[in-house]
């Protein structure tokens, strides 16, 4: 895929680090010219100084030929602004954007971006969530609000500890997406044996949470 990320801080240079080490052409535009030589200096992108809101700097990061469009400015009106530009100029399929007051994350919605990503709101949850259910967490939810993704920790209760993948019936449009073990990321496949301690993540309708919860680790006593 050919991926443009606007902003250039830890998480878009982290984040074009890891794209590219994964084969994809990545283009990166960001404001700061220091941070753009840094980041051309460590890794082999397209780095452009300029402004994401603005179409010569778009592009000029070829985002004509691009696939996916990533805005993580500290700004979300900038963020929302390339996206809407993306979509609507330049026909781009999928908008990711970074929101950084939790407030306006059904306005990006709303407008269009197909995955805001409210990391206040996931951070929060992780630590709220794991009070109550150490178990569970619902790391985010897209398409307006119908999927979430989630992960879910296994301990040596969990019914599906030891058995294989394809004889865990998930309730219906729910895909079980990778499986963390340790410091390895294992892509699940049918004959993949679920281990205690193994962390799962999922995607499901957002009214399934509960039932993929209890086919994972069982029944909830609330």
């Amino acid at each position: 895929m050919h991926i443009l990320i606007v902003g250039g801080g830890n998480v878009g240079y982290f984040l074009a680090k890891r794209l590219n080490t994964h084969k994809h052409i990545v283009s990166l535009i960001e404001k700061d010219e220091n941070i753009c030589q840094m980041i051309s200096r460590e890794l082999d992108i397209l780095v452009i100084h300029g402004d994401g809101c603005e179409r010569e700097s778009l592009e000029e990061a070829d985002i004509k030929h691009g696939d996916v469009v990533v805005a993580l400015t500290g700004d979300d009106e900038d963020n929302l602004i390339i996206c809407q530009l993306a979509k609507q100029l330049y026909n781009i399929s999928r908008t990711v954007a970074r929101v950084n007051d939790s407030d306006n994350e059904h306005t990006f919605s709303e407008l269009g971006v197909d995955i805001p990503i409210d990391s206040t709101e996931i951070i929060a949850k992780i630590i709220e969530e794991e009070v109550s259910f150490a178990d569970f967490v619902n790391l985010m939810t897209f398409k307006r609000g119908k999927l979430a993704i989630v992960r879910v920790d296994l301990d040596k209760t969990s019914p599906v500890v030891n058995k294989p993948v394809k004889e865990i019936i998930l309730p219906p449009d729910s895909v079980l997406v990778s499986i963390i073990r340790g410091e390895t990321v294992i892509v699940p496949k049918g004959d993949t044996l679920l281990q205690e301690r193994d962390d799962l993540v999922a995607l499901t309708l957002v009214e399934n949470e509960r039932q993929l919860l209890e086919t994972l680790v069982g029944k909830i006593n609330e």
